[in-house]
């Protein structure tokens, strides 16, 4: 039996504009817009419709506009009766899952991931961290690389597994750095890209962001999965509210094993895909993993309409 799964993109996705038709033609979209704006006590939609691209490129508003914008369009979706047999979200992503599987009511997510942003900007001084794209790769050989690179004094670990020949790095600067310059003859990489980020996400170095994300997941009323949800953390499903929570907190410093998630949920039957949200990057990701499967990208009215 055919079965689809609702994934959510993370940070990077962003655009100054996104959701606007959606806001402009859902009532509940745009309801969804004004529950932020409420939520944070400022305007998210101004700077989501009109930016400044600067701040809105700000983590700790980029976060929750990217939520927004994800769940305004699964609104209308939903709006349209079509609901997900499993659902996954790429790092931040996976609070828009979380939303979708009943787990987080949208206010409790949008406050959290507004707080995840400042916690992990505040993590790591800024220029002392670093992360970068490994560009054909194999994921063990540059596992190998970054142990080593860790072992002489500069930490460097797998941040993103996100589609076979994609692999992101993160870590010191230091390390990273030394993953630029020894990628290619070390770890067979094609190319290493350094990226335009203000820390070291998932890495060992955002342990102090996930202590301070901990104490204020440990304050929500988090409710089981209506549907499963397949973690970043584990590339498995999970239910079970607690379990989230925990998942949610080391999320900050692991791995986002993407590659892994999506061979899992195809294991499970899945053979559609509905990216839901601003830009096109997990459906580019998914044909890489398996060009078999039906990918569709839900990011405006038209594609909505589309589905």
């Amino acid at each position: 039996m055919s079965k689809t799964a609702f994934v959510f993109p993370g940070q990077g996705a962003q655009v100054v504009g996104m959701g606007k038709d959606a806001y402009e033609a859902f009532d509940r979209s745009r309801s969804i817009f004004e529950q932020a704006d409420q939520a944070l006590g400022f305007s998210l939609s101004g700077i989501i419709f009109e930016g400044p691209e600067e701040l809105l490129k700000q983590t700790a508003n980029t976060q929750p506009a990217l939520l927004t914008v994800s769940v305004a369009l699964l609104e209308a979706l939903e709006g349209k009766g079509l609901k997900p047999d499993y659902v996954a979200g790429h790092s931040l992503g996976e609070y828009s899952a979380l939303v979708a599987a009943g787990v987080l009511s949208f206010e409790d997510a949008v406050r959290t991931v507004r707080a995840r942003g400042e916690f992990m900007e505040q993590a790591v001084p800024s220029g002392q961290g670093a992360m970068a794209a490994v560009l054909g790769a194999e994921r063990e050989a540059l596992a190998s690389l970054c142990s080593a690179i860790t072992a002489e004094g500069s930490s460097v670990e797998l941040a993103n597994v996100n589609c076979p020949g994609q692999i992101v790095v993160s870590g010191t600067a230091a390390g990273v750095q030394a993953v630029v310059l020894r990628g290619k003859e070390e770890a067979g990489a094609k190319r290493v890209i350094p990226l335009e980020v203000s820390g070291p996400f998932h890495s060992s170095l955002m342990k102090p962001a996930a202590e301070k994300l901990g104490g204020v997941l440990s304050e929500l009323a988090l409710r089981d999965a209506s549907v499963p949800v397949v973690a970043n953390v584990t590339a498995a499903e999970v239910t079970a509210a607690d379990e989230i929570r925990d998942l949610l907190a080391r999320q900050v410093y692991s791995p986002v094993l993407w590659e892994d998630s999506v061979r899992y949920m195809i294991g499970q039957g899945v053979d559609t895909f509905v990216e839901i949200g601003s830009g096109t990057v997990l459906a580019g990701l998914i044909k890489k993993i398996d060009k078999n499967v039906r990918v569709v990208s839900v990011n405006d009215i038209a594609s909505l309409e589309a589905i």
